[in-house]
């Protein structure tokens, strides 16, 4: 069965994520969630993406679900909004031009065969040895990459070379996700 959010689940997560760093950049105690539904007590792989002005401002994420769901989005939209180490810290002028989008995982199936995997629909995840990338489903459909682009771009994420997902030692991961953001509607 695939997982699911109604509306009212998507939307308590951004404001939740939302909150959350408003808290932080505050200095106020963080929210503390009540009345949870099942599927937030999920456990669940899942990232948050910030961006500002159409570009990547922080994401940072889980695989797999380590904790139920509601919890992880609240670390995470810490984590991407203060500790990607890609972006300097969020800064409390910034926070209106900032846009969240949660991704929530399906669990990870090794690819058997490159034709497997669905541009837009699947995310990706490589991995060599100690060398392991991961890129999530939106990024091939927001660069119009095909599917060897996207498995070269994962590779090079992951600190491999382009050509690194040609080689029987790299083990390839789909999964799809369900991704929803503060401007879903607004467009």
């Amino acid at each position: 069965m695939e997982f699911n959010l109604n509306q009212d689940e998507k939307k308590y997560l951004l404001q939740l994520a939302r909150e959350t760093i408003k808290a932080r950049l505050f200095g106020r105690p963080l929210p503390q969630p009540e009345a949870i539904s099942e599927n937030l007590k999920t456990n669940t792989g899942a990232f948050v993406t910030l961006n500002k002005n159409g570009r990547l401002r922080g994401c940072i994420g889980y695989v797999v679900g380590l904790k139920p769901l509601y919890q992880a989005i609240q670390e995470l939209a810490i984590a991407a909004a203060f500790n990607d180490p890609r972006f300097p810290p969020l800064e409390k002028e910034e926070l209106d031009d900032v846009e969240i989008e949660i991704s929530v995982l399906t669990p990870l199936e090794p690819v058997k065969d490159i034709s497997e995997i669905e541009t837009g629909k699947h995310g990706l995840m490589v991995r060599n040895g100690f060398y392991e990338g991961l890129l999530l489903p939106q990024v091939a459909s927001e660069y119009g990459w095909d599917r060897e682009t996207f498995l070269s771009e994962t590779c090079l994420k992951a600190g491999l070379p382009p050509t690194a997902w040609q080689d029987p030692r790299t083990e390839i991961f789909k999964f799809s996700a369900l991704i929803f953001s503060e401007n879903d509607g607004k467009r």
